[in-house]
């Protein structure tokens, strides 16, 4: 498997997470409102279209919904800050 087929496994993965999260979090919020939405999209003659741009909106949701949900991990730079601190202090024995 070559950088290029991972990266692109790994943004596959990383869309479908993007996809479950969105759609979760837009089920959650407006199940009735999707239901009606979903009801005069299928009167549209566009609806590939339609479909293309729900996608994009369903990802942005989703990435919106992880951020809001996910646990943040601590920041690389403040994490050594933090070491290089904790090894200046005198040790009282």
């Amino acid at each position: 498997m070559t950088d290029s087929d991972a990266k692109t496994e790994q943004q596959d993965e990383n869309d479908v997470m993007l996809l479950v999260a969105g759609v979760a979090d837009m089920a959650l919020s407006s199940v009735g409102s999707a239901l009606t939405g979903l009801q005069s999209l299928l009167k549209r003659s566009d609806t590939v279209d339609l479909a293309h741009e729900g996608h994009q909106q369903i990802k942005a949701r989703g990435r919106l919904a992880l951020a809001r949900y996910a646990p943040v991990a601590p920041a690389h730079l403040e994490l050594l800050a933090r070491r290089i601190a904790a090894q200046r202090e005198p040790h009282l024995d």
